[in-house]
């Protein structure tokens, strides 16, 4: 996790870090380090904030979510095969150990998911 942070810290820049905490995604109770801002429109018209890339160590998993899209796909897809070892969402990538994943392609994402959400 200190690794992980590290690094999306430095892709940052000076783009925000917060600690998010509450219940999420069905009710289940997370932490998860937010970075960078993201605002958007939901499906109830209402625009809503939340954080361009996070990171969260869960359960079973450590989890890099990265919100942004590009066009109407969304960052994390376009790199689902070459990740490594990982669950991968639309925006979500889910590993048990740094090594199972390919960690030059991981800050290539989440570069990628600063550089759409600015």
């Amino acid at each position: 996790m200190e690794k992980l942070d590290k690094m999306i810290t430095k892709l940052a820049g000076k783009r925000e870090r917060v600690m998010w905490e509450g219940k999420f995604w069905g009710g289940s109770d997370q932490k998860i380090i937010g970075y960078g801002r993201l605002v958007y429109v939901g499906s109830n018209k209402k625009e809503v904030e939340w954080f361009a890339v996070g990171l969260a160590a869960q359960k079973n998993y450590i989890t890099v979510f990265v919100s942004a899209a590009d066009g109407k796909e969304y960052v994390v897809e376009k790199y689902k095969d070459k990740i490594g070892k990982a669950k991968v969402g639309k925006s979500t990538i889910s590993f048990t150990k740094l090594e199972d994943i390919d960690l030059d392609v991981l800050e290539e994402v989440v570069k990628r998911g600063f550089e759409l959400s600015e």
